[in-house]
């Protein structure tokens, strides 16, 4: 029950366990785990995939495979109503054919409002955002060599989000993605579905609720993606 919880219960709703949006977003919550310890805000997560899927998740991501629950076929998502994506079906095309080239679609912005500006921020840094990668961190992603965090200082400065700092973390999840996409994405039909972020207050009240609808598009501030604890004065 909802009320059993001390004070807050995070539920995101993920697409594919392989999707950027599902890595990003893990990503964030790894960065701010200390702190949704203190606020007793129990996170809880449901993604798209298997049982190995959800494994190499959580492997890569920190994400507690205690929290992760699977959903092979996105009936949750569409109890939910969430958002599917373009749907778009070429005669002849397998469901798996026809959503590669939904996604691809999407990726390029149609039926996808912000994944372009979202992409764009990424590469030229965000002064509202914060610094994402520390100058003694290093940053592997293959098949490049390790990219030390200092090197953000020197093409930017420091204290908020520096050119290609963020597209250099999605650069690694792209490689994590595509270097298992077979243990990701056990069935490719449901590459465009959407997630949603519900926020449930002790009482079991639905305090905030964000529901994609693009991709990269998995809070309504993508440069602060858990601000919405702050507006409900949760953290």
């Amino acid at each position: 029950m909802l009320a059993s919880y001390d004070k807050a219960l995070l539920i995101l709703v993920l697409p594919q366990l392989g999707d950027f949006d599902s890595l990003e977003y893990a990503w964030w919550l790894a960065r701010e785990h200390k702190q949704l310890q203190i606020h007793q805000i129990i996170v809880r997560a449901v993604g798209i995939g298997d049982r190995k899927a959800g494994l190499r998740f959580c492997h890569y991501t920190g994400f507690s495979a205690e929290a992760l629950f699977v959903d092979p076929q996105a009936e949750l998502h569409r109890q939910l109503n969430l958002y599917q994506g373009l749907n778009w079906k070429l005669p002849g095309w397998s469901p798996s054919q026809n959503a590669w080239l939904n996604l691809m679609l999407m990726c390029a912005g149609m039926g996808s409002p912000g994944t372009l500006a979202e992409v764009l921020r990424g590469y030229r840094g965000d002064r509202h955002a914060p610094q994402l990668i520390a100058p003694d961190e290093v940053v592997e992603v293959k098949p490049l060599p390790p990219i030390q965090g200092s090197m953000f200082d020197r093409v930017g400065g420091s204290g908020f989000q520096r050119p290609f700092e963020l597209a250099t973390l999605r650069l690694r999840n792209m490689a994590e993605s595509l270097g298992h996409w077979q243990t990701y994405v056990p069935n490719a039909a449901y590459l465009t579905q959407r997630g949603g972020t519900f926020l449930f207050g002790a009482d079991g009240q639905l305090l905030y609720e964000h529901r994609d609808r693009g991709i990269l598009g998995f809070s309504q501030t993508m440069s602060r993606p858990l601000s919405f604890l702050s507006q409900v004065n949760l953290m």
